[in-house]
């Protein structure tokens, strides 16, 4: 891959603190914008505005319109870094508009089914299951994204305020309260941590000795383990629908809408800094509300003809 490429994946994983996750998606999409440029006898330094039209073109038809905005939006980010460290005057992703994409409301978990989740069977290893009630816990009381999770250390949690200490995106730093609910699971789960921990090899004990959540092996836990944990849960508490983890922070959100919560202190809560962002929570809560009412409301159905 391109050296310059390579130097913006290392200032985003060491200086903007992504995720796992948003790292390997940044690294898949530059790649394959590397190899069209490669092939179209170019390179992402030298590309101009026609190739990336080019390039879009390309992927229109082999890419749903999420993934092509996505991969632009690596590119725009990737020549921003090289205006912002001089290796580039002006960026020819400048001005280029992706596809027009249908805005999707977030995938969210009703508040019984949220209860269902959370009062699920308990069948397994009995220290995994006090841990994995702890996680779900805590991201849905404290509307954590599921990186934010599994980066908690021992002391990041201040159990006697019900506090705890996220290192969000761009390693910003917030405060964010949560629930007795998840209390009650964190203290229960901290003794089987301990047990857990005794599993941790010499390669893992460094790190597992501040890690919150621990795996089976007493090592870090992984977002990608939380996600599988998840989707099993679901099947148990006979959810006639599987979530990835971030459904667990959009039904966070939605539910203190519902409830009356200030939008802006929600954005707060969610680390979010943009307002428009946490503005898709408000359009999914209403979107709740007008479900609940045509369902309840006994005027809500007119029949067929009348006024």
């Amino acid at each position: 891959m391109d050296a310059d490429i390579r130097a913006f994946l290392s200032h985003l994983k060491h200086e903007r603190n992504l995720s796992e996750h948003s790292l390997r998606a940044y690294t898949i999409d530059l790649g394959h914008f590397f190899d069209f440029a490669v092939a179209a006898g170019s390179s992402p330094t030298r590309a101009d505005r026609d190739l990336l039209r080019e390039y879009v073109a390309d992927l229109h038809g082999q890419l749903a319109a999420s993934s092509v905005a996505r991969r632009m939006s690596a590119i725009r980010s990737f020549y921003k870094h090289m205006q912002r460290i001089g290796k580039l005057q002006h960026s020819p992703a400048d001005g280029l508009r992706g596809p027009r994409q249908d805005k999707k409301l977030p995938k969210m978990l009703s508040v019984d089914e949220m209860i269902a989740l959370l009062s699920g069977p308990q069948d397994g290893d009995p220290l995994l299951q006090l841990r994995d009630l702890a996680i779900l816990e805590l991201i849905y009381g404290a509307g954590l994204r599921v990186s934010e999770c599994t980066s908690l250390d021992v002391p990041h949690v201040r159990r006697d305020e019900r506090l705890v200490r996220v290192k969000g995106k761009g390693r910003k730093t917030r405060i964010v309260p949560f629930g007795t609910k998840a209390l009650e699971a964190l203290g229960n789960y901290l003794p089987a941590r301990a047990e857990l921990l005794r599993r941790a090899g010499p390669e893992d004990r460094a790190d597992a000795e501040h890690a919150l959540f621990l795996n089976w092996r007493g090592g870090r836990l992984t977002s990608r383990s939380v996600g599988r944990m998840l989707e099993k849960r679901c099947m148990e508490a006979g959810l006639h629908k599987t979530v990835n983890p971030h459904a667990l922070r959009h039904s966070f959100a939605t539910h203190l809408l519902d409830a009356g919560g200030d939008i802006r202190e929600i954005q707060e809560l969610l680390g979010h800094v943009r307002l428009s962002t946490t503005q898709r929570y408000a359009h999914a809560s209403i979107g709740h509300l007008l479900k609940t009412y045509d369902k309840a409301h006994p005027r809500a159905q007119l029949h067929a003809g009348e006024p």
